[in-house]
């Protein structure tokens, strides 16, 4: 699967790689095209998945604060109910094309 923004792939993985948490896809963070991603300064608490990191992304020029977001230190609790660790896996918003 993909993820575009403004004609830009953001990440690219086969759909067996990726985990869907809550409706929105989380794509492996080797899958990423690390270079368009700044961190953002949002801060954002999951009350069972933790802390957030949201990121700033470039795509077409132009640069969309927060974009997309990842846990990079899940709570171990949400392990179980994912199916998964997903530590650092991005999701991104739904302006984002999700697609294979």
């Amino acid at each position: 699967m993909k993820a575009i923004h403004n004609d830009t792939v953001l990440a690219d993985a086969p759909t067996t790689d990726l985990v869907k948490i809550e409706g929105n896809w989380y794509f492996p963070p080797s899958s990423i095209a690390s270079d368009l991603f700044t961190e953002s300064p949002t801060a954002y608490t999951c009350g069972w998945k933790g802390e957030a990191q949201y990121w700033t992304v470039t795509s077409g020029g132009e640069s969309q604060k927060d974009l997309a977001w990842s846990y990079p230190v899940p709570y171990p609790a949400s392990f179980g109910r994912v199916g998964q660790d997903y530590s650092g896996y991005v999701a991104f918003d739904r302006s984002v094309s999700i697609s294979e």
